[in-house]
């Protein structure tokens, strides 16, 4: 016998304005400082806000040095991160040490409060192979390169976490470009399978690369492209560190609780270039649309904030400030001490047993530097 079949009309237009409508930007900090969702502010003690927003005055010193010092030729690639400091730094800290982190190339910032010596990080700018030594221990891998790359990765993580019946998470980052890319759906896809316990990130900050993000996709929203693998997606003001803290935080809990992933997508904005390997943001953004999102700066907002709660000022702010800029001083100096890579180095670690094709190449080089 023949199933009954209930008889409706497609309505494109409806199913799509139905999903769309469930995806609202979540925020907790207004652009004043000001707590605009009272029910939805983190239980976070005096303490962690005043911690929170150390690291991400650090983290803004972190930025302006590293550009200055990429242009004087003692740092490599280099993607700048300024404007995003509460979409990465925000969600590092709802993590626990025991976490994952699978960075892209912009998120050095989060492996460096993970445990990364600041040191390692500007070799690894360098590419010297000493920028990602010793790593094991601190549950980071190297930050991918290959846009959306890390996605994949982190499902196989997260799956690995699950298996040996560990209380923690795989978390990653991309940006609204690498939302484009197959890995992003495949990775979530896979982890959605097995409620493998991963946070995936979408840091939405409007261009990829020259390329506006409207130009991306026709989804109204990057979160909604969940829905496509069955888990929950949500939109936060990646500008407001409380929203995004807030979001990672429940996201982890669903994750070690056995509910599997979630998709965050932070919208916010890089005040600076995409990285400093020539890219010129004047050739594709407006003043004005500059001017627009630095009323949002998440440094600005979250002073307010505390300012207002009593917990932070002026001489706080400035002690941050000499700190940072002596442990980078330290750090680059040391970087500098580091031994000439050689090419045997870099063909040693590559494989774990070498093709014949490294191995000879391995003994032509090794003659070379021998002399």
């Amino acid at each position: 016998m023949a199933s009954k079949t209930k008889n409706t009309v497609f309505d494109e237009k409806k199913t799509f304005e139905m999903i769309e409508e469930q995806f609202e930007m979540v925020q907790i900090l207004n652009e004043e400082g000001k707590i605009v969702n009272d029910s939805l502010v983190p239980d976070m003690t005096d303490e962690q806000l005043q911690e929170l927003m150390r690291r991400m005055v650090y983290t803004r010193i972190l930025d302006q040095r590293s550009i200055s010092l990429n242009r004087q030729g003692r740092l490599g690639f280099y993607a700048p991160t300024a404007g995003q400091e509460a979409s990465q730094l925000a969600s590092h800290f709802a993590l626990e040490k025991e976490d994952f982190i699978l960075p892209g190339y912009r998120d050095v910032p989060q492996i460096v409060w993970h445990g990364l010596p600041l040191y390692q990080a500007f070799l690894w700018s360098r590419g010297h192979v000493d920028g990602m030594k010793n790593i094991k221990d601190l549950n980071i891998l190297p930050p991918q390169i290959i846009i959306g790359a890390q996605y994949v990765q982190t499902a196989g993580v997260a799956l690995g976490l699950k298996k040996r019946g560990k209380k923690s998470v795989a978390i990653t980052y991309t940006g609204d470009g690498g939302s484009s890319q197959g890995d992003f759906y495949e990775g979530m896809n896979f982890a959605a399978a097995y409620k493998a316990p991963a946070i995936f990130i979408v840091q939405n900050n409007q261009f990829a690369i020259s390329t506006p993000r409207e130009k991306q996709t026709a989804a109204k929203t990057i979160a909604q492209k969940a829905i496509a693998v069955g888990i929950p997606g949500i939109v936060v003001d990646g500008m407001d560190p409380l929203a995004v803290y807030s979001a990672v935080k429940r996201a982890r809990e669903r994750a070690i609780n056995g509910e599997g992933p979630t998709l965050i997508e932070a919208v916010c904005y890089r005040f600076g270039p995409h990285t400093m390997s020539g890219d010129d943001p004047t050739r594709y953004r407006t003043s004005d649309l500059d001017n627009e999102w630095e009323k949002k700066d998440p440094l600005v907002r979250f002073r307010k904030y505390l300012e207002d709660k009593g917990l932070w000022n002026e001489e706080k702010e400035n002690e941050v400030i000499a700190q940072a800029k002596e442990d980078i001083k330290a750090a680059i100096k040391k970087a500098d001490e580091a031994s000439k890579q050689t090419v045997t180095e870099l063909i040693s670690v590559v494989y774990e047993e070498q093709p014949y094709t490294l191995q000879e190449q391995y003994e032509i080089y090794q003659a070379k530097e021998s002399k």
